[in-house]
């Protein structure tokens, strides 16, 4: 790549933020812009539903990189940016200030935006999602002892905002269309260990419901469901998953389903643009079809390949999924894709439950755990995974067996 060529990235989430560290790292020394819709430096999202909500940790303890970082390496990091047009035949962007910035190479990173409820009094004030750092600084503030907490939605971001709230002294109720927690995102023998825990905190659940309405004489006081219940509330976080922003994209002409479409080196169908982390739809050689990921590793590895392949190198994404959550003292980790697999074996130790989960030929395509101790052993089932290796039931199911000893398993 040429030194005068013009990186510019649309997104400056996870995705887009180690994007143009990684152009600074592989020697690019020509100019880098990166745009960033919010007011804030690049900052990590895991720590808002956690740590931020219970104040242990700012907005600002949450930031990538240090304060000085994108000056030091001479990345353009504009702010309160919006790109509104991509002009592919002049390849150029557009801000919402009238400014056109050029592009040898651009990057989609513009991440997903939180669904939003259709219900009457769903724009009432006291509505609440959490997805930027403003969103967790406006939640935080409304977390504390005696508040009701009504939790539209029982995914990973439900559940994490219901441990935080019930730490906070909070009383929460959690309403779920579905009739248990986590419905596309775990197996049920895990979801149940969870909803027990929850149970035990005191968090009050409300499966197979409908929303009716939200009510409230100048804000959100109850949620009124379809069967006639009427349940009393000070907030209401929805947490019903999110979309990927590709209007942008669409509007440019470039493929979208589900997602912009990659290929499996994150190039979309024009050869000048790249588009990376929960925004992209792209071919997963492990299950035979295109995946979308709304996750950290996901966000953070496509950002380093795709920057490296903005340069010109030919670099295929091929990592195993890999997605967690902390809730309570319970840690929650998934590798592969759990509902690929046609067969589950269960193994089970004083601190965790594993499940293995098998494809049709016996290969070990994903492992999800729940427990105190579940990192070491789920970090090892990633690893078997991308062997594609194939292990007896039997040894799987063995907590005595210690997973490290079957790296050297046969592979498909």
């Amino acid at each position: 790549m040429a030194s005068d060529a013009h990186m510019v990235i649309v997104g400056a989430g996870l995705a887009g933020a180690r994007a143009s560290a990684e152009l600074r790292e592989a020697g690019f020394e020509g100019p880098i812009t990166l745009i960033a819709s919010e007011p804030h430096a690049p900052y990590d999202r895991p720590p808002l539903s956690k740590a931020v909500l219970l104040s242990e940790k700012s907005p600002d303890d949450c930031a990538l990189f240090g304060d000085t970082f994108f000056a030091d390496h001479a990345i353009d990091l504009k702010l309160s940016a919006c790109v509104v047009e991509i002009d592919r035949a002049a390849r150029a962007v557009l801000l919402d200030n009238g400014e056109r910035i050029g592009y040898s190479r651009l990057l989609i990173a513009t991440g997903a935006s939180p669904r939003v409820l259709s219900a009457p009094g769903s724009e009432l004030p006291g509505v609440v999602t959490l997805r930027t750092a403003d969103d967790a600084r406006d939640l935080a503030a409304r977390l504390h002892y005696g508040q009701r907490i009504a939790i539209i939605g029982g995914g990973f971001i439900g559940l994490e905002v219901a441990a935080s709230a019930v730490a906070a002294g909070c009383s929460v109720t959690l309403i779920e269309a579905g009739e248990r927690l986590l419905m596309r995102a775990v197996p049920q023998e895990i979801a149940e260990r969870i909803d027990a825990r929850h149970r035990d905190a005191g968090v009050q659940f409300r499966f197979d419901a409908r929303l009716a309405a939200i009510a409230g004489a100048s804000a959100a006081e109850e949620v009124r469901l379809a069967d006639g219940e009427v349940i009393g509330c000070d907030t209401v976080v929805v947490g019903i998953g999110a979309a990927p922003r590709t209007a942008l994209a669409q509007a440019a002409g470039l493929d979208v389903a589900d997602g912009i479409v990659v290929d499996d080196g994150l190039c979309t169908s024009d050869s000048a643009i790249f588009a990376a982390g929960d925004v992209c739809s792209f071919p997963h050689p492990l299950y035979g079809c295109r995946v979308r990921l709304e996750c950290w590793k996901n966000a953070e590895d496509q950002g380093r390949i795709a920057a490296r392949n903005m340069l010109g190198e030919n670099l295929r994404y091929r990592e195993v999924p890999w997605f967690w959550s902390d809730q309570y003292e319970l840690s929650i980790q998934i590798a592969g894709l759990p509902a690929f697999g046609r067969e589950t074996v269960i193994r089970e130790t004083a601190d965790a439950l594993l499940l293995f989960h098998l494809s049709a030929d016996g290969s070990l395509i994903a492992a999800s755990g729940v427990g105190r101790a579940v990192g070491r052993d789920i970090r090892i089932a990633q690893m078997l995974i991308g062997r594609r290796a194939r292990i007896s039931t039997e040894e799987l199911a063995d907590p005595s067996v210690k997973l490290k000893s079957l790296l050297a398993a046969e592979t498909a």
